[in-house]
């Protein structure tokens, strides 16, 4: 790890720190459509993420492109509204450089939250999914390069990327919601295209439940920087082959249909952890 990134991380810590930002206890990473959570904050902070030094710049629709501080559940929160992607041309350093923040300011709970495609044949859209596992299948890995031993492990255990108690958790705050949730592996492909029907059966046949473009790099860093980590999948469409078209609009809306189902969920969880 370049020297020039651990000083970048700690400016970016420093200027929200000096912006109010003390000692958040829960990081929340919120993906296409589910960014109206951070919104429930009291006494929110907002920063648009181009006023961070070192942040990129979300461009993708459906993420406003903050970071809102506030608390939630009685607790402290970090909250991105929008996620950088590796398809949108930035290195996996960048794509991961807001959970190394989070992590400065004193964050011990990532909640990464995301759309996704439904591979299970027994998913719908508008089910929300815990990530019990994933699979990088991106072909590349954000820790690849010179490691700090201060900031983590050279080789780092991904046994329990998603911690067993909080998704205990989450199936205890969802049957207290009276939510249905499914549970399954998160299979993480670069895009920006959707998979091709015979992807999505190799994937199927390899394991994964729900397919999507994202927080696979982001929970390698989490664990690499020692934080627990909490998933949840918004399924938002049968992946191809599963209907007749994709489409980045109906990701949108179907996370608008089950927004409020979600926010009660993480904020019960929140509260809870």
């Amino acid at each position: 790890m370049e020297k020039e990134y651990l000083e970048s991380i700690s400016k970016a810590a420093a200027y929200l720190k000096d912006k109010g930002m003390e000692k958040p206890v829960v990081g929340l990473i919120l993906g296409s459509g589910l960014g109206e959570l951070a919104e429930e904050a009291t006494n929110p902070v907002a920063i648009p993420y181009e006023n961070i030094p070192g942040f990129p710049v979300s461009t993708v629709e459906g993420h406003a492109g903050q970071l809102v501080y506030g608390e939630l559940g009685g607790k402290m929160v970090l909250a991105m509204q929008g996620r950088f992607h590796f398809y949108e041309g930035y290195a996996l350093e960048d794509v991961t450089f807001p959970v190394r923040v989070m992590k400065a300011l004193g964050i011990e709970t990532l909640v990464v939250t995301n759309a996704a495609g439904g591979v299970n044949t027994s998913f719908n859209p508008g089910d929300l999914m815990i990530i019990t596992d994933h699979v990088n299948f991106t072909g590349v890995n954000p820790l690849i390069g010179k490691n700090d031993p201060e900031v983590g492990p050279r080789f780092t255990d991904m046994t329990e990327a998603y911690d067993k108690g909080y998704q205990q958790l989450i199936r205890e705050c969802a049957q207290s919601n009276g939510l249905e949730i499914k549970e399954g592996v998160y299979f993480g492909l670069t895009g920006p295209t959707y998979e091709t029907p015979a992807e999505i059966r190799m994937i199927r046949t390899m394991g994964g439940d729900a397919v999507g473009m994202s927080t696979v790099p982001e929970v390698i860093v989490a664990k690499h920087a020692g934080l627990k980590v909490a998933g949840i999948s918004c399924i938002t469409n049968y992946a191809a082959g599963m209907q007749s078209n994709l489409n980045h609009n109906e990701v949108v809306e179907v996370t608008t249909r089950v927004k409020e189902s979600f926010k009660s969920l993480v904020k019960d969880f929140v509260a809870k952890v």
